[in-house]
C-alpha cells in the first residue's frame, strides 16, 4: 500500500504526521494552507497517485476542513481513479467546525470539534492498527497531550505550557524554506518535535525545552559536527540542499549561469557561499512572494546592470535590488522560473 498523508502547516498539522509516520515511515507527505495551497496540493497527490504502479493506496487528509465544492470535486477524482483500477481509502480527519457541511455528506469526513486534529489522529490509529501503542513511548503519548492542550487551548491541563513551546518551536524552525525543500523543511520539524518528547517528563520541561529551542536547531543543520552560528550553519545547510537541487534553480542570462531561488529569507550569506563553491555560476536571485528580488554576484557579472535591465532595480556590482510589480504570488517554483526566464530572454 502507498501512503499520502496531507495536513495543515501548523503544530497540529505536524503533530498528525509524526503519528502516521511510525505506521507509514516510508509514505509521501505534504503540508498545506487553505485556499489555493490545498487544492494545489490535492491536484498534486492525485497525479502522483495516477501515475503510481501501486494499485492500493490510502490518502488521509488531516488538520484541513474542505468546502463542499472542495469535497466533491475530491471525491469524484477518487471514484474516477477506483473506476481506473485503482483501490483508495480516502479518509478526512479533523476538527474546524466550518467542515461540518462536507463532514454530514461524505462518510470519508470525520469531524470532532472536541478534540486537537493531533489527537483524532492518534486515536484513530490506536482503534485501527494494533501494532501502533507498541510504537509509541510514553514521552511520545505525552506529546501527543501537548499538542492537544495548546490547540484546544486546555490551559488548565498539565502540558498546556509545554505545548505552547512546542508550538513555538515549530513555528519559528524557518531556516530551511518551505517552498524549495518542503520535505526537508518537513523532516526538520518532526526532527525538533520528536527531540522535545524527551523533555516532557522533566521537571520544568516546558522550561528546559525553551532553552534548548537553539541547540536542537543546531545539531539538525551541523553537517560536520563542527559548531558555529546559527546563520552560518543555516547557509552551508542551505548550499549543502541547494547542491542537490541546483539543475532544477538553473537560469541563464546571456553566456552567464546563475542560480533562482524563491521566497528565501536572506541570501546575503547563502548567496555568497553557494557562488564560492560553485565558480561555474555567475550570479543569484532570490525573489520573495511579493516581486522584491535579490541579487548576488561573486565579480564575475555586474548584477546591479542586471537588476535595472529587469525591473528597474540596481545597487552595487555584487549586491543588487528589484521589484517586479506585475509578479503574481504563487507556490509554483516552475511558475517563479518561468516569470523570470521570460525576463532574462527580454532584455539585451
Amino acid at each position: 500500500m502507498k501512503f499520502f498523508h496531507m495536513s495543515h502547516t501548523d503544530l497540529d498539522g505536524y503533530g498528525c504526521q509524526l503519528i502516521s509516520k511510525k505506521i507509514y515511515p516510508d509514505g509521501k507527505f505534504y503540508n498545506a494552507n487553505y485556499g489555493v495551497e490545498v487544492k494545489s496540493t490535492i491536484a498534486t497527490i492525485l497525479n502522483e497517485i495516477k501515475e503510481s504502479e501501486e494499485s492500493e493506496i490510502f490518502f488521509l487528509i488531516s488538520d484541513l476542513n474542505l468546502t463542499v465544492d472542495e469535497s466533491k470535486n475530491l471525491t469524484r477524482s477518487i471514484e474516477e481513479l477506483n473506476n481506473d483500477g485503482r483501490n483508495i481509502k480516502l479518509q478526512l480527519l479533523d476538527h474546524h467546525a466550518t467542515g461540518e457541511p462536507s463532514s454530514l455528506k461524505y462518510d470519508w469526513y470525520f469531524l470532532d470539534v472536541k478534540r486537537s486534529a493531533t489527537k483524532i489522529v492518534f486515536d484513530y490509529f490506536m482503534e485501527n492498527y494494533s501494532q501502533f501503542d507498541a510504537l509509541c513511548t510514553p514521552d511520545f503519548k505525552l506529546l501527543i497531550e501537548a499538542i492537544d492542550d495548546v490547540d484546544i487551548w486546555c490551559e488548565f491541563d498539565p502540558y498546556f505550557e509545554f505545548g505552547k513551546v512546542a508550538m513555538r518551536l515549530v513555528t519559528n524552525a524557518t531556516e530551511i524554506n518551505s517552498t524549495l525543500f518542503a520535505d526537508e523543511n518537513r523532516d526538520f520539524r518532526h526532527f525538533l518535535l520528536n527531540k522535545a518528547s524527551e523533555y516532557i517528563t522533566k521537571e520544568n520541561g516546558h522550561i528546559l525545552l525553551d532553552d534548548e529551542m537553539h541547540h536542537l536547531k543546531k545539531e539538525y543543520l551541523m553537517l560536520d559536527g563542527i559548531n558555529d552560528t546559527i546563520d552560518n550553519l543555516s547557509a552551508k545547510y542551505l548550499v549543502y540542499l541547494l547542491e542537490h537541487k541546483k539543475d532544477e534553480l538553473t537560469v541563464y542570462y546571456k553566456d552567464h549561469k546563475g542560480l533562482l531561488t524563491y521566497n528565501l529569507f536572506s541570501i546575503s550569506i547563502s548567496a555568497n557561499t553557494f557562488l564560492k563553491e560553485n565558480p561555474d555560476y555567475d550570479f543569484f536571485i532570490n525573489i520573495n512572494k511579493r516581486g522584491n528580488a535579490g541579487f548576488r554576484a561573486a565579480g564575475k557579472l555586474d548584477v546591479s546592470i542586471l537588476a535595472q535591465k529587469l525591473a528597474n532595480g540596481g545597487g552595487h556590482p555584487n549586491a543588487s535590488g528589484a521589484y517586479f510589480d506585475d509578479f503574481k504570488d504563487t507556490i509554483n517554483y516552475n511558475a517563479v522560473k518561468a516569470f523570470i526566464n521570460k525576463k532574462l530572454s527580454q532584455i539585451d
